[in-house]
């Protein structure tokens, strides 16, 4: 009898997902709510032929000569920016993602972020829980979001799908990406392309939707902040590298910058060695004028079970000798 191939998961997976794989592998699982130590994680994979991962962890050449055994990296995930393709290729070893079941829960929890920060919402909870509440009174007055311009900055399957959910809220629509729309879509969104520069300066809103690439680590700046329009919200959804956490406590303690909401922090981008340890302190001690979520994009039970069960699907096309649907390198 053929021993089966051993396949690591670094993270908690549902139960159908594990059903799928014992199928044809030797599963070896973490199915805590716990993130394991890097170390831990190689031990359990020096002899395994796939592996599936998540955002909190990170592949590079170190690791993978740790475990020569592995055939396939499946990334439950999207972006892919904490993990070296580059190695992986090199070592023949395919590295596969799930490019579409990401997009409408994380346009969802952008206007979740929107409206929150928007409209004070943070703010009214607290005043509830923490004064001797007597009923309305008028306080708490906020910007709204009907007739004001929002900019989304980069137009991939994220900004589309931001798009699509905002036509209905009766607001100016913007996008800057080197690669334009449709007219149609641009008809049926009413949204117009211009220039990063002028989204920066005439929008009330805007939204982060990029990759993190050389390109756009700290896209938004000290120098970008200072061009964002007064009195502006800035949301990022998207990675936490993309902006100068920094540079943004700063414009809020300035009174230039309104808000920031961010489902996601520099800290969490280990490929940048340089990166910070912790989430900028001034924006935490800045509590009436952020919002932050826990990089809770895509956690949606239902969407969770499909992006793993996906990842799974790509590590036994791999060990049944096949090309993986989700390969982003080539062998």
């Amino acid at each position: 009898m053929n021993k089966k191939p051993k396949v690591v998961i670094t993270h908690w997976i549902h139960p159908e997902v594990i059903d799928y794989l014992s199928q044809s592998c030797d599963v070896i699982l973490n199915q805590t709510q716990d993130t394991l130590s890097r170390e831990e994680i190689i031990k359990r994979t020096k002899e395994a032929e796939g592996l599936m991962v998540f955002m909190p962890d990170y592949i590079e050449s170190s690791f993978l000569d740790a475990c020569p055994q592995l055939k396939v990296i499946a990334g439950a995930l999207r972006g892919y920016d904490n993990f070296d393709i580059d190695a992986c290729t090199k070592r023949g070893i395919w590295f596969t993602i799930v490019p579409d079941l990401l997009a409408a829960p994380t346009a969802e929890l952008t206007i979740g972020l929107l409206i929150g920060l928007g409209r004070r919402m943070l703010e009214g909870d607290r005043l509830i829980r923490d004064t001797n509440f007597q009923g309305w009174k008028p306080q708490l007055y906020s910007t709204g979001l009907l007739h004001k311009t929002l900019g989304i900055v980069g137009m991939g399957k994220l900004g589309k799908a931001l798009a699509q959910r905002l036509v209905g809220f009766e607001m100016n629509l913007l996008y800057s990406d080197p690669i334009p729309l449709s007219v149609e879509q641009e008809t049926v969104w009413k949204i117009s392309r211009v220039s990063l520069e002028e989204l920066l300066t005439i929008s009330d809103y805007v939204v982060l939707m990029v990759p993190l690439i050389p390109n756009t680590y700290h896209l938004i700046n000290q120098d970008t902040l200072a061009q964002m329009k007064p009195n502006s919200f800035l949301i990022n959804p998207c990675r936490g590298s993309v902006v100068d956490e920094t540079a943004i406590a700063s414009a809020i303690q300035s009174g230039h910058l309104a808000g920031y909401a961010a489902d996601v922090f520099e800290m969490e981008d280990w490929a940048i060695p340089h990166r910070p340890q912790d989430i900028c302190e001034a924006l935490i001690t800045e509590k009436n004028q952020t919002f932050f979520t826990p990089h809770i994009g895509s956690a949606v039970d239902e969407i969770r079970h499909d992006i793993a069960l996906e990842a799974a699907k790509n590590i036994i096309q791999v060990l049944s000798g096949n090309m993986p649907q989700g390969a982003i390198n080539k062998l």
